[in-house]
């Protein structure tokens, strides 16, 4: 059995989705269709039996150990809902979730949104869809194309697995507590670039992708002069870049042309 520290929700990150408009509007943006759902972070059942109505099963995560008899007894009488006490960093997709496909939705801790996805990109093969109910700000840098100042390693990995949208901008008067900031419903619906760009190995491409944004404020020429050495104005130049080019400015598949290339070397 996973045991877990005594915090309180505000200290795990929890702002629950208290505003029942809120909810109806999430509810219809998600298009909640008949098939398997996991929702991550599902609290008090805010929205789980939203999710239930129409969906063949839900399966609720839900970290915080003393949510979670509560949880149960909100979606006893619903009859396909389970509760599962767990991390959703630890919890095991591929033996709870028997579904060919699923999808997921989650009102997401601030401070944990990036690894949380990374984890789901793990089983992007099996997922229709991720809703979350994130940040703005972080919401924003997942949907950024190239050029924008937001536009970053998030955004790249994102875009690589799925088709990001920031659907709804939400008030923090719909939570309770209400977090300090604004936040956002984003939707990314699977595949992404991946399903028409060939990288051979897909991670070690995500982790070159992740160099070239090492630092920033740094020519692309700098941050990949020490895997390329002399040669990388070379490469630079084979992908049509100028020697002033920044990881920011590529597109995902200029990303994907230029690791070909690198790897070649």
């Amino acid at each position: 059995m996973l045991h877990f520290p005594a915090v309180s929700p505000e200290k795990l990150g929890q702002h629950f989705l208290s505003d029942a408009s809120w909810q109806e509007r999430i509810a219809r943006a998600i298009r909640i269709g008949n098939g398997v759902w996991v929702e991550i972070g599902a609290g008090h059942g805010e929205m789980t039996s939203r999710l239930a109505r129409n969906a063949r099963k839900v399966i609720a995560i839900e970290l915080d150990p003393r949510l979670a008899p509560g949880l149960r007894k909100v979606t006893a009488a619903l009859g396909n809902v389970e509760v599962v006490e767990s991390d959703v960093l630890a919890f095991d997709f591929g033996t709870l979730v028997k579904a060919a496909n699923f999808f997921v939705y989650g009102n997401l801790p601030y401070y944990i949104t990036s690894p949380i996805l990374h984890r789901l990109f793990e089983h992007a093969d099996r997922i229709e869809a991720i809703h979350i109910v994130i940040q703005f700000e972080v919401a924003v840098r997942i949907v950024a194309p190239p050029g924008r100042r937001d536009y970053g390693y998030l955004s790249v990995v994102s875009q690589w697995f799925s088709r990001p949208e920031l659907v709804l901008r939400i008030p923090p008067g719909a939570f309770r507590p209400p977090p300090k900031v604004a936040s956002a419903l984003v939707s990314l619906r699977m595949p992404g670039a991946r399903a028409t760009l060939e990288v051979g190995d897909e991670t070690a491409f995500l982790e070159f992708v992740k160099e070239c944004f090492a630092q920033k404020r740094k020519t692309l020429r700098n941050n990949l002069r020490a895997r390329l050495g002399t040669r990388t104005d070379e490469v630079l130049r084979e992908v049509g870049l100028t020697a002033d080019a920044r990881a920011e400015q590529l597109s995902v598949s200029q990303f994907a042309e230029l690791f070909r290339v690198t790897e070649k070397i």
